[in-house]
């Protein structure tokens, strides 16, 4: 069984240890206590805690087949005269977007602007974490 210490288990959720902390502590999400007496966290209870955290970011999920929607702030628009590219910060994600440049004047993108990001793919290429520290069996 794979297990997070409480520093592990906030950078994947994107949160400090204390709010972590808090969670275990008011029962939101279960640990244990390893040979050493630090509290952990099990894979299996901190993936269904990242999942029930997890939402819809504009509640359009139902009303289209992309299920990767990442609500962010736009950091860059660069603007050709058919083109343009518009930069989003999600969380720690740097999403990067190639569009039309009448899309991002329509859409009214701007440095600052709120925007979602809505991935629909066919190849999802998905690597191990180098250097995890999770402990666990294989």
């Amino acid at each position: 069984m794979t297990v997070f210490r409480i520093s592990e288990a906030a950078e994947l959720l994107g949160v400090s240890p204390d709010t972590v902390r808090r969670w275990i502590d008011s029962g939101r999400l279960a640990a244990a206590r390893d040979d050493h007496g630090h509290r952990v966290v099990a894979g299996v209870d901190l993936a269904g805690f990242a999942r029930s955290q997890g939402g819809d970011p504009d509640g359009r999920v139902e009303e289209s087949s992309a299920r990767n929607r990442l609500r962010g702030i736009v950091t860059a628009v660069v603007k050709d005269t058919v083109m343009a590219q518009v930069d989003i910060q999600a969380g720690p994600f740097r999403i990067v977007s190639l569009m039309s440049r009448e899309a991002v004047d329509d859409l009214d993108l701007h440095v600052g602007s709120v925007a979602i990001a809505v991935i629909k793919s066919t190849t999802v290429v998905v690597e191990k974490a180098a250097g995890s520290k999770a402990k666990g069996t294989p």
